[in-house]
Formats: C-alpha cells, sequence, structure tokens
C-alpha cells in the first residue's frame, strides 16, 4: 500500500504539470485561479513538496475534475461511469473523455431562452466538432448566423470568433469534440460494396 501511495504522489508532479499546460495557463495564471502561490505551485509540479488536501481541491476546482481524476486514483472495480456536470455561463458542461490532453468530449446543455441573447463571440487555439441533439442551437461563427436542428453538424477553427446560444424555449443539448492543438474530426465513408467500382 505504501509502494502505490508513493508512486502516486511521486506521478502527482508531472501530472500537475501536464494538465496546466493543457489549459494554456502559466503558473502566475494557475497561482490567480486557485489562491496557491507560484512558488508552491512550482513546488509541487517539481515534486519537491508532497500534495495534500488543502493544495488538491482548488486545483481539482480550477482544472474542473474530480479529485479522485486529479490524483489519478486507482480504479476500484465499479464500472459505473461517474459525470460531474461543471456549471459556467449559465450552461452545464459534462466532460466525457477521462484523461488529460488530447481531444477532449464534453455533452453541453444550454437552457431554454426567454428572448434572443446578444452574442459575445470568443476565439481560442483549437479546432471544434459539434452535434446537435435536441433542441435548436444558435451559431454564430465569424459573420455567419446560423440555427442548427438535431442532427445537424458544424466543425471550425476555433480561432475563428465564436458562440453558441440557445435559438428555443426548449434546452439544447449538443455534444462537442475540442482538439486544443488543432486535431480535426474524421469522418470514414462508408466502403462501396464489391463489384460496384466503376459502374454507372
Amino acid at each position: 500500500m505504501d509502494d502505490d501511495l508513493d508512486a502516486a504522489l511521486a506521478a502527482m508532479g508531472p501530472r500537475l504539470r501536464r494538465l496546466r499546460r493543457h489549459r494554456g495557463l502559466t503558473l502566475a495564471g494557475l497561482a490567480a485561479e486557485t489562491g496557491i502561490s507560484e512558488s508552491t505551485l512550482s513546488r509541487l509540479e517539481s515534486g519537491r513538496r508532497r500534495p495534500n488536501l488543502e493544495l488538491l481541491l482548488p486545483l481539482a476546482r480550477a482544472h474542473g475534475m474530480p479529485l479522485e481524476e486529479l490524483i489519478g486514483a486507482p480504479q476500484t472495480g465499479d464500472p459505473r461511469v461517474h459525470l460531474r456536470p461543471i456549471r459556467r455561463d449559465g450552461m452545464t458542461y459534462i466532460r466525457l473523455t477521462q484523461r488529460a490532453g488530447g481531444t477532449q468530449a464534453y455533452k453541453l446543455i444550454i437552457p431554454g431562452a426567454a428572448g434572443p441573447a446578444e452574442p459575445v463571440p470568443q476565439r481560442h487555439e483549437g479546432y471544434e466538432w459539434l452535434y446537435v441533439l435536441n433542441g435548436r442551437l444558435r451559431f454564430v461563427l465569424g459573420d455567419q448566423d446560423l440555427t442548427l436542428a438535431p442532427g445537424e453538424v458544424a466543425e471550425f477553427d476555433t480561432r475563428v470568433p465564436h458562440w453558441m446560444g440557445n435559438a428555443g424555449p426548449t434546452p439544447v443539448e449538443l455534444l462537442i469534440l475540442f482538439g486544443p492543438q488543432g486535431e480535426r474530426a474524421h469522418v470514414r465513408a462508408r466502403p462501396r460494396p464489391h463489384g460496384t467500382a466503376g459502374r454507372t
């Protein structure tokens, strides 16, 4: 048991550094989010400071993940997935990927709109793919103002100013794939049945 604990603690520093860099944060930026000093964060990441709950709880909150995921706790054999919603700007995000780095998957729920909202477009590094499950999504991308219905898909470079809101009174549910390094979703076409190539 002590060996497992030591191994988990030894892996914490690199894990914390990867999470911070994945979000594009400096030590100063993470210090501002968590209230933990830059020097303490630096010692945690280098392994010169042992993490404790007082430090790990604000870090888990800042990174939007459960504490057991932050520390890399081993699986207990329970096959159920425990999804924890994150509420931000009136919307609910449910993270569907359990690993840090690479393409991330989310379910996003936008509550019904009482009236038209004023778009506030944002831009950042990455590439995003979205699929509307339910409701009607108002999607502003650059100078385009679109309404997407269930089953419709959009993909876009997140460096282009964009904004998502609800186009109706019922909640909108959508799936989002986000690649922070600009990864795109690749859709493979269904192969043709043998013997059909070249026929007109």
